[in-house]
Order: C-alpha cells, then sequence, then structure tokens
C-alpha cells in the first residue's frame, strides 16, 4: 500500500505553520466549508461538496497534519486549528461569511470557530457533532474514561496494520460507486501506516478542546441545525460486535437528548434525526438529508 499518494483534487496553500490542501467547487455565497471528522480528510465528504456546488461555492480542505496537509504532530490545540482554517480561507480567497458544515469533531472545530470569529459565519450544519457537554450526559465511568483520555499513543503496531486493513476494507466498500480516481488516492493516503496512526493521535486531546470551547464563550446566535444520525452504518457492521448495538443505541438516544436541550437554548437552531444512517456514514449513506440542512441554513 503506497505510503503516499498525490491528492487527485485541490491546491495547497501555506498557512503559518505549513501547506494546506483546499479545494473548492460552483460560485456564489455564503460559501459552504466542510470541517471533517477526527482524523478524515475534506475528500471524504467529495459526494456532498459536489452536490452543494450545484448551487454555491462549496469548499473541503485537509487540517494540518491529516490528508495532504504538510505533517504535523498530533493533536493540536482548537485555537490552532481554527487559526489555521482562517488563514487557509484568506490565503485561497474564499470570502466570508461562511456556512460551516463540521462533521464529528468537526463539529467542535466549527463551534470554536464560529465563537472565535463569529462575524465571519452566517450559519452552520453539525453532522452528529462531539459537543463538550456530552460528559454531563453520560455515566460518571464513561465521563472519567473520557477526562482521562491522554495523549499516548493507544496502539502498538501489532495492533495497527490488522486494523487499518479492516477498516480500509470497510470503506472501500462505503465508497464503492465513487470514480476510482477519487477513491483508490483517498483510501491509499488515508489507511497507510503513517496516515492512519494520524488519524487516530487527531481526537486525543479532547479534555483539552471542551475547556477551550467553553472558554471561548457562547455560540453567535445564527442558524444552526443539528443533524442527528440514530441508525447504524450498516456498511460497517462487522467492526461492531453484536453485543455492542444495545450500547450503541443507548448512546445515540444520550446524543440526541442532548442536541435537543442544546437546541431549545439556541434561539435559531433545530434538530433534523435520521435514522436509517449512522455516525461515520451519514454523508455517504444521507448526502440528501445533509445538502437540505444546507439549503434550509442557506435560506433561513
Amino acid at each position: 500500500m503506497a505510503e503516499n499518494t498525490e491528492a487527485p483534487l485541490g491546491m495547497r496553500y501555506e498557512v503559518s505553520d505549513g501547506a494546506m490542501l483546499l479545494h473548492r467547487s460552483g460560485t456564489g455565497g455564503p460559501p459552504v466549508v466542510f470541517l471533517a471528522g477526527g482524523g478524515m480528510s475534506g475528500l471524504y465528504y467529495w459526494n456532498v461538496h459536489n452536490l452543494v456546488a450545484e448551487f454555491t461555492t462549496s469548499v473541503i480542505y485537509d487540517r494540518l497534519g491529516t490528508g495532504w496537509s504538510d505533517v504535523v504532530d498530533l493533536p493540536r490545540s482548537g485555537t490552532q486549528v481554527t487559526d489555521d482554517l482562517h488563514e487557509l480561507l484568506r490565503a485561497a480567497a474564499v470570502p466570508g461569511p461562511y456556512v460551516l458544515v463540521g462533521h464529528s469533531l468537526g463539529g467542535l472545530y466549527a463551534r470554536l470557530y464560529a465563537k472565535r470569529f463569529p462575524g465571519e459565519v452566517a450559519g452552520e450544519v453539525l453532522l452528529d457533532p462531539t459537543h463538550e457537554d456530552i460528559v454531563d450526559y453520560l455515566t460518571e465511568e464513561k465521563a472519567q474514561r473520557l477526562r482521562d483520555s491522554n495523549t499516548d499513543d493507544p496502539f502498538p503496531p501489532e495492533q495497527l496494520d490488522p486494523m487499518r486493513a479492516a477498516y480500509r476494507t470497510t470503506f472501500g466498500r462505503a465508497l464503492a460507486a465513487w470514480p476510482v480516481e477519487i477513491r483508490e488516492p483517498l483510501l491509499d493516503q488515508g489507511f497507510s501506516r503513517e496516515g492512519y496512526r494520524q488519524s487516530l493521535r487527531e481526537p486525543m486531546n479532547l479534555p483539552r478542546l471542551f475547556g477551550e470551547v467553553r472558554d471561548a464563550g457562547p455560540d453567535p446566535d445564527v442558524p444552526l441545525i443539528f443533524v442527528s444520525a440514530m441508525g447504524t452504518d450498516t456498511f460497517a457492521e462487522e467492526l461492531v460486535p453484536p453485543e455492542a448495538h444495545a450500547s450503541l443505541a443507548e448512546s445515540n438516544q444520550i446524543k440526541h437528548r442532548l442536541y435537543t436541550d442544546l437546541a431549545g437554548g439556541l434561539p435559531q437552531a433545530r434538530v433534523r434525526r435520521l435514522d436509517d444512517a449512522g455516525h461515520s456514514g451519514i454523508a455517504w449513506l444521507r448526502p440528501d438529508a445533509v445538502v437540505q440542512a444546507i439549503r434550509d441554513t442557506l435560506s433561513h
């Protein structure tokens, strides 16, 4: 498997801490900017990016340390990540204000960006986002496990190779209908030994990130849609043992309750429930729902 591949789309732009890959399609505004889930690169959102580019400017990019952007030590602080994006959008001459579409960990980064640069954000669509208040909804055992996360490498080499092989097969199945010239470089890069290890490192500072987001102040009053994935990703069922399905369903209910409570305290926030997609595959299995949420945010 290739350790390095050339990006099939996009250009690299210099920011303070390195060069970052960005790909832009479409015209008009406000531009939509996708913030990938933890350890994922922008190209994983290629399908919804293309659909959004039919009616406005759409941007996908790779955070430093991920995808085809420069390698840096991970994890990085939320301030670094949002500063990088702030610089990148200027270097690439993408004018604001933006609609930020953040998936999972990318949802946490999107909210931090909106808090730090509120005048640059026209709206947010959060796809099953990570949120700092989740610890208040967990059992004490699970909450403590999250608080105790650290930056030690969690996987020795003898575990890493079988894991990345299994996940590459699973993601390849999920993206089987994508053009080979997009899918294969994406999988080769993401599941190379170092690419996969970096993907595991990126979300390893959640307690610190949670503190940064809390300290950044209130969420700005902009249109916001939480898209809550309540189902399972059928393409990934073999990665989750049957005995874990009940725990997953319980976790989904906790997450949905959190989003509903959060939306109740934000004047322009709404929750959309999806019962036929899971956390990882929300943009692949239900691109129509993602695009509709973006359209609704643009027209709010």
